[in-house]
């Protein structure tokens, strides 16, 4: 099994990978690729999220069509009544239907939204708060946030599996994509 995954991000592969391990009990062959997402850097809402994920994988699709499935998973804010939130999206295409599913959603203190407010990235914040280089690419702003109890590859895992139920279970759904 060939699965192309819309990012060269180690997080994001990890997640991938621990999601089709778990789902099909086999080791699938992981290829990172490098394509746009279509969305701003620091997406800002549920939507643009999503569309984010979704246009990772369609484009991982046109670039290199001949794999089993092709993954977008895409980080992003929403600021809310309650505060500030961080989740992602996973999106989940394969050449018979697509699928998609959001990881569980956790807050942002209040200094860091005043600074993506003001047009900061999340994951510079977070170097610069905790000292760090390139925590997106290892456990995250989560995984700083929760002491390692829950990095950003454990965070994506679940949504991919979740977005993989349709593929498990293939007779419950009709052949679509979409």
């Amino acid at each position: 099994m060939i699965v192309v995954v819309a990012s060269e991000n180690p997080a994001k592969l990890l997640a991938v990978q621990q999601a089709f391990h778990a789902a099909f009990r086999i080791e699938a062959e992981m290829q990172g690729i490098s394509v746009s997402s279509g969305v701003a850097e620091q997406p800002l809402s549920d939507e643009e999220t999503f569309r984010g994920a979704r246009n990772r994988a369609h484009n991982a699709r046109r670039a290199l069509p001949g794999a089993d499935f092709w993954v977008g998973v895409e980080g992003g804010i929403e600021d809310t009544a309650r505060g500030m939130d961080a989740f992602g999206w996973a999106y989940v295409c394969s050449p018979l239907r697509e699928s998609h599913a959001r990881s569980a959603t956790f807050p942002l203190p209040p200094t860091v939204a005043q600074r993506i407010r003001a047009g900061s990235e999340l994951g510079p914040i977070m170097d610069e708060l905790f000292n760090k280089m390139e925590s997106k690419k290892k456990g995250g702003a989560v995984g700083l946030l929760t002491n390692g109890l829950i990095t950003r590859d454990a965070l994506y895992a679940q949504p991919l599996i979740m977005a993989l139920i349709p593929f498990l279970h293939p007779g419950l759904w009709a052949q679509t994509t979409g």
